[in-house]
């Protein structure tokens, strides 16, 4: 029986190092595991109700079992507590608050004991596993990982990397690239997260970060940080533009990107199955930075509204359709390399363009300030588009147009200043019509132009104001007043202007609650 004994033993202390070496996780861990079986067999056999414990000899396998007992005057838990009369008998040192150790003879395990302990150890084992992989993989984003592909699932191809598995999403993918099992790839770890089922490393191979790693392990001098990539844009298996510096006067960033005999670049290319990339110099100068990024298109003119944050492109005829590239794809990459939105047009549509605004601006002149066409022309020729620009600036700057004098210009502001108060008195009386409050008229820095707009789209009330959140007030893209060049902090301002009678609202119940004369 002794021999039994030992060799269950044995057997144990076995079982733990082959699972623990499995699964590459502490031996410890597995060890506690079978302690928790050990003890949950040992609750179904003498009592959930009792405080059992178990230990195993992480040495020699030698399993203990025992209950714990608390040393009180009257127990009130016969399962867990015991009088002080009877725990001397147990322990002749044992005193009232005490805990007391009852041993309890060896669990023979059941078929049903058995498997409720192997799930409990499996589910332990799967949980440090999966800690196990979270801790390896989680510092890990970023970093480029080759790993065989094992299977593909509702269009999601999992990967597997050895002690740990990733998934590329579909949306991850190079399109028309097709992974088949047993396939080596190479991928992106693009974030790692925990997640009920356990750590989730996802994987990409259409980031632009993909592409940057892929240049570091081609090319030294981006390895070595002498060449940085600035920006990436992507159209992950078609065509991609990246733009690069040199911190070496000496080394030409995109000669060495590309290779002797194009090397480099077409170690990339082949990973990427295809996909064209055009290297190009960054420049911290927007305006040159897009000319580079329309390559291989010749740009004649560029007009940039940074308000907007957009830049008007103007090229030859001849070369509209090479800047705007197959489906939109040149002119939208750049748009993406440089972060701002681009327009492509023609020499002949701009000048279009241009005679239009010039001919509109002269019309509203003449129209606004009752002057003649030469004269309101002469305005718009010298720089001035708005009537703000007439009435507000120095005086000097109107007089010094020739052909004017300091009499003129004088005239020509007070007929401007004029306008804008007929323009005001016509956006007040529409903004009464609208039904939007005077309350809200008086936020300091809404024009009546804007309250107009405000009442346009049913915003008539403090509360309706005090509602809309900053984006939806001056966003560039859907914002009530996007026309009127307001910022985020304009915009944050206005709204807590109009919340402000929320709070006095609220504190005015507890102003009335205090005594006439103050006391309580």
């Amino acid at each position: 029986m002794a021999t039994a004994v030992t060799a269950n033993r044995a057997e144990l202390i076995a079982i733990a190092d082959a699972v623990a070496r499995e699964k590459s996780i502490d031996r410890t861990i597995v060890i506690e595991a079978m302690e928790d079986a050990i003890q949950r067999a040992a609750r179904a056999r003498y009592g959930a109700e009792n405080d059992i414990r178990a230990k195993i000899d992480p040495k020699g396998g030698e399993t203990r079992l025992w209950r714990v007992l608390e040393v009180v005057e009257e127990p009130e838990d016969f399962f867990k507590q015991v009088s002080l009369k009877d725990a001397v008998k147990k322990d002749k040192s044992a005193k009232l608050g005490d805990f007391i150790v009852d041993p309890l003879p060896p669990v023979e395990f059941g078929r049903i004991a058995a498997q409720a302990a192997k799930q409990v150890i499996v589910q332990k084992v799967r949980d440090a596993e999966r800690d196990r992989q979270f801790d390896e993989f989680k510092d890990r984003a970023g970093e480029i990982i080759t790993g065989l592909v094992k299977r593909a699932e509702f269009g999601h191809v999992v990967v597997d990397l050895g002690k740990a598995e990733g998934v590329i999403r579909r949306d991850q993918q190079i399109p028309r690239e097709v992974l088949k099992p047993g396939d080596r790839v190479r991928a992106l770890i693009a974030s790692v997260r925990r997640e009920p089922r356990g750590p989730q490393i996802f994987l990409s191979r259409s980031a632009g970060d993909f592409m940057k790693k892929l240049f570091a392990q081609e090319v030294p001098e981006i390895y070595d940080g002498i060449i940085e990539i600035k920006a990436v844009a992507r159209d992950p298996g078609s065509r991609a533009k990246i733009g690069v510096i040199s911190r070496d006067s000496s080394i030409d960033p995109v000669g060495a990107c590309v290779g002797m005999k194009g090397s480099r670049v077409q170690a990339v290319v082949q990973e990427l199955q295809g996909e064209k990339i055009d290297i190009i110099p960054w420049s911290p100068d927007v305006a040159t930075f897009v000319v580079n990024a329309l390559q291989p298109a010749e740009v004649a003119k560029v007009v940039m509204d940074e308000e907007d944050n957009r830049i008007d492109v103007v090229v030859p005829d001849d070369q509209l359709s090479l800047a705007i590239g197959r489906r939109g794809q040149n002119v939208r990459l750049a748009s993406q390399l440089t972060g701002r939105q681009i327009d492509i047009m023609t020499e002949a549509d701009e000048s279009e363009r241009r005679q239009k605004e010039f001919t509109e601006k002269s019309a509203m002149f003449e129209s606004e300030l009752d002057v003649d066409e030469t004269l309101a022309q002469l305005l718009v020729a010298e720089g001035f588009s708005e009537l703000e620009e007439v009435a507000y600036v120095d005086l000097s700057e109107i007089a010094g147009i020739e052909g004017f004098d300091e009499d003129l210009g004088g005239e020509l502001q007070k007929r401007a200043i004029e306008a804008l108060e007929r323009r005001e008195a016509a956006a007040r009386e529409e903004r009464v019509a609208l039904g939007v409050e005077d309350d809200v008229a008086a936020i300091e820095g809404l024009t009546e132009a804007m309250l107009v707009a405000l009442g346009k789209k049913g915003i008539k009330t403090l509360d309706d104001l005090g509602d809309l959140a900053t984006d939806e007030l001056v966003s560039k893209g859907s914002g009530v007043l996007k026309d009127f060049g307001l910022s985020d902090d304009d915009g944050n301002r206005i709204i807590m202007a109009a919340r402000a009678h929320w709070f006095v609202d609220e504190e005015a119940p507890a102003a009335e609650d205090a005594p006439a004369d103050g006391t309580r």
